[in-house]
């Protein structure tokens, strides 16, 4: 089993399924799953985009524990010049590279508190606007977005207008709310990529300013990265935790959807393992791994450095 500091036991190979009382919840089954990929994942364009939004209005007062990911064309700059530490260095680049990209996919995986997920659609998956011959990327993400599956000349035809997510989301109740809590995996760039939708504005000079941005837009945040500190032998990116814990993917790697929903049962199946089934939100709520340590709802940000790497997040 893995050697815990919150526990030592290892649960059973532990996946959802629906159930008769309309709730995904634990079962052993790893063919469940598998049945329900194709029903889960509700896959968002320009011509559903307002329909589904109206599903997810009425779905997040039962369900406020949101997983999120998104999908983005790489980093293509570094900043250059002084900075004030090293910090603020991973901030300006996180910055820079968010100002000059355009957003590709968005995973929103809803549940309530116990990790019970809607019977049927839990995962939707936004596809957004982006044309490879106008919009700037990274060729070596691009080429591992379309290995995966995703459909650029869809993207460029049905793909949503940004702005117009925008506004939906400003008005969804899943931002601006103290009772959302939103789950995430090494997920700076993913809460930039928001912000910039949100705002419709270049990310902040600072990153204080840009964690007073995320305290209004995200009050709630787990980032299962920062998270993984407090327990022994667990250690790399999402799909390594997703192994050591045996959570079974749903849908392909390095899609928003599938992403956001393996973050959802990996954080519930690490919440039961390693935390006896409750987080400390004074140590670990608001923190965003590879930043200043901020954003703790109830005291000013402790400045304190976390590895940052891009290879992590994946």
């Amino acid at each position: 089993g893995i050697n815990a500091e919150y526990g030592k036991s290892k649960a059973p190979n532990s996946v959802y399924h629906e159930t008769s009382q309309g709730v995904v919840s634990f079962c052993p089954e790893l063919k469940a799953i598998k049945m329900l990929s194709d029903s889960v994942i509700k896959e968002v364009w320009a011509y559903n985009l307002e329909e589904e939004m109206t599903q997810i209005r009425e779905l997040v007062e039962d369900y406020p524990y949101i997983a999120m990911d998104t999908e983005f064309p790489g980093v293509v700059a570094r900043p250059v010049g002084t900075f004030k530490s090293t910090t603020d260095y991973h901030y300006q680049t996180l910055r820079c590279n968010v100002d000059l990209l355009k957003i590709i996919q968005l995973g929103l995986t809803f549940s309530n508190a116990e990790g019970k997920m809607p019977r049927g659609v839990c995962t939707w998956q936004f596809n957004f606007n982006f044309n490879l011959n106008e919009d700037m990327y990274a060729q070596d993400s691009i080429d591992l977005l379309c290995r995966s599956g995703i459909d650029f000349q869809k993207h460029s035809q049905q793909g949503i207008d940004v702005t117009h997510f925008g506004e939906l989301l400003m008005t969804s109740g899943i931002v601006l709310e103290d009772n959302v809590r939103w789950i995430s995996f090494h997920s700076s760039y993913d809460f930039g990529y928001l912000l910039k939708v949100l705002t419709c504005k270049p990310l902040p000079p600072e990153e204080e300013e840009f964690f007073e941005l995320i305290r209004a837009f995200f009050p709630c945040i787990y980032d299962i990265k920062f998270l993984m500190r407090s327990c022994k032998n667990l250690k790399g990116g999402l799909n390594d935790l997703a192994v050591d814990l045996e959570v079974e993917r749903v849908g392909p790697q390095h899609q928003a959807g599938s992403d956001s929903l393996l973050t959802c049962i990996t954080f519930f199946k690490m919440r039961q393992l390693f935390f006896e089934n409750k987080i400390d939100d004074a140590k670990y709520l608001g923190v965003l791994f590879g930043l200043s340590g901020g954003l703790l709802p109830h005291s000013s940000p402790q400045p304190y450095f976390v590895a940052n790497t891009y290879q992590d997040t994946i």
